[in-house]
């Protein structure tokens, strides 16, 4: 079995305490590192790679989302996924954490299994927010095109086959694999390899990522439902 390593940031110690004894009483958990502020929450992820981040947003000095960005910009750190740690749970919050490449979002009032299952959940790659949450956030804040950033993601839509499109328009809902292959009258396996392959040629870290950029190129704008209906 494999240990997944855990970085904590946040700048209040006893939150740190409370989190690292709880990670730390997991048999497939061990927290590598303490940063009580942003700009020590990258040096450290350089320096140790630890395969979850959980990184408050309000931090001195320089906050959780400028460090979230600066992490998921650097190619070296893509083995490193980011669980956004909040009080603050509002829709601008998670669009922000999203945006900056994060993998998801939890609360600091989350229960001792909750916090273990969303670090072994961010460390798989997968996305945490519910179906709602998703057509909530994109409704609001990324269902439009971005006309600045997206060209590099843009180019490479043309690299995806029809099906991969249709699987990654269906991953911008919130849909899970599981549902997806209900959907679609697929496997889950297959399901997931395409999704997969997506993710390699768009150069995204996660599903969180996926969703992003499906929106903000304006991919999942016709919605899943055109795609899968004829199947």
């Amino acid at each position: 079995m494999k240990t997944l390593r855990v970085l904590l940031a946040d700048d209040q110690a006893l939150l740190r305490g409370a989190f690292r004894l709880l990670l730390d009483s997991a048999d497939d958990i061990t927290v590598v590192g303490e940063a009580a502020d942003g700009r020590e929450a990258v040096r450290l992820t350089r320096e140790l790679r630890p395969d979850v981040v959980i990184m408050d947003i309000r931090m001195p000095d320089v906050d959780g989302l400028t460090a979230t960005s600066e992490i998921c910009a650097d190619p070296e750190l893509r083995g490193s996924r980011i669980l956004i740690l909040t009080t603050y749970e509002t829709d601008e919050h998670v669009a922000q954490a999203l945006r900056a490449g994060a993998g998801g979002f939890i609360g600091k009032g989350i229960g001792a299994e909750e916090l273990l299952d969303a670090v072994r959940t961010i460390a798989a790659g997968d996305t945490l927010l519910s179906p709602a949450a998703t057509r909530s956030l994109v409704a609001r804040f990324l269902a439009t095109p971005d006309t600045a950033a997206p060209p590099r993601h843009s180019d490479r839509l043309a690299a995806l086959t029809p099906r991969e499109r249709e699987m990654v328009a269906l991953v911008a809902t919130g849909l899970s694999n599981q549902e997806i292959a209900e959907r679609m009258f697929l496997s889950p396996f297959t399901v997931r390899a395409h999704v997969q392959r997506a993710m390699t040629k768009l150069e995204a870290r996660d599903r969180a990522q996926l969703v992003v950029i499906a929106y903000r190129t304006g991919l999942a704008h016709a919605g899943p439902d055109d795609g899968a209906a004829s199947h």
